[in-house]
């Protein structure tokens, strides 16, 4: 719906849209915690170190050399690689300042990642119950080979309920990344004066998930809670999809989406071939 907006009368208020989906998005997180337990949460944590930090390294490795196979910008690449390896528009938002993007670059490289995301949204589930995965297989690999946090937890959504405890969980792990990711970056191009984003709503997902483990009495209400995120989710992924107009996508240009699609596959693949051999 979000999409058919966004292409016939176009969105009213693009300008909020940015700030609501961040908002939504991270509130809609937070809630999922009370319908999670804290052990199972750290089973799946154990489990997705080991590929989130391969992945990462793989991703950041891969889009430096298609970048420059493909000619693509300089900060571009970087940023898609960032967006690849981490969280999407998160990572992007976090190391442009440092990295002294300016509108166009975060625009082509934020456009790339927005597309790829609508595309997971509707393409990873399908091929998840083609491949006949579990819960935990198809969690798992959300997490490491879709974007943005949103579209991980929308396509886990439709798959089921562990694939959703599971994706959050390793997504959320992965997003932490943002942190040595800016530290490094502010190294290699000597920013200063940029201030690192925290993303804070990691702590209180967690702390959510430990009120809901050791305080079990009170179910209906975190019933309630996780009620309320999914609505929240769903309005995320419509805001998105209002977001993503042609003008969006014309702007990326070929060589940039390109490296984003080549870099997409490349961390896809090796990441699902992984997933079913080992988990």
């Amino acid at each position: 719906m979000g999409l058919i907006l966004a292409q016939t009368s176009g969105h009213p208020f693009k300008h909020l849209n940015s700030k609501a989906t961040n908002f939504l998005l991270k509130l809609s997180i937070i809630l999922l915690g009370f319908g999670m337990n804290l052990n199972h949460v750290l089973d799946a944590g154990k489990l997705g170190i080991l590929f989130t930090f391969s992945t990462i390294v793989l991703a950041l490795a891969l889009g430096w050399l298609i970048g420059r196979l493909l000619k693509v910008e300089g900060k571009i690449s970087y940023l898609i690689s960032c967006g690849t390896a981490i969280c999407g528009g998160s990572a992007i938002a976090a190391v442009s300042p440092i990295v002294k993007a300016d509108d166009k670059q975060m625009s082509v490289s934020l456009g790339t990642v927005f597309i790829l995301n609508a595309l997971a949204l509707f393409i990873f589930p399908g091929i998840g119950h083609w491949l006949s995965l579990t819960q935990k297989q198809f969690g798992m690999w959300a997490a490491i080979a879709i974007h943005d946090t949103s579209s991980v937890v929308g396509a886990a959504v439709k798959y089921g309920e562990e694939a959703l405890q599971v994706a959050t969980t390793v997504k959320l792990e992965r997003a932490l990344w943002i942190i040595p990711l800016s530290l490094l970056t502010l190294f290699f191009y000597k920013g200063s004066g940029t201030k690192i984003k925290i993303p804070w709503f990691i702590g209180l997902f967690i702390l959510a998930m430990v009120i809901s483990t050791f305080l079990p009495d009170y179910k209906d209400l975190y019933s309630t809670f996780v009620l309320i995120a999914k609505k929240g989710l769903t309005i995320t992924l419509f805001l998105i999809g209002a977001g993503l107009s042609f003008e969006t996508i014309k702007s990326v240009g070929f060589r940039p989406f390109l490296q984003g699609i080549l870099l997409w596959v490349v961390i896809g693949s090796v990441s699902l071939g992984v997933i079913i051999l080992t988990v």
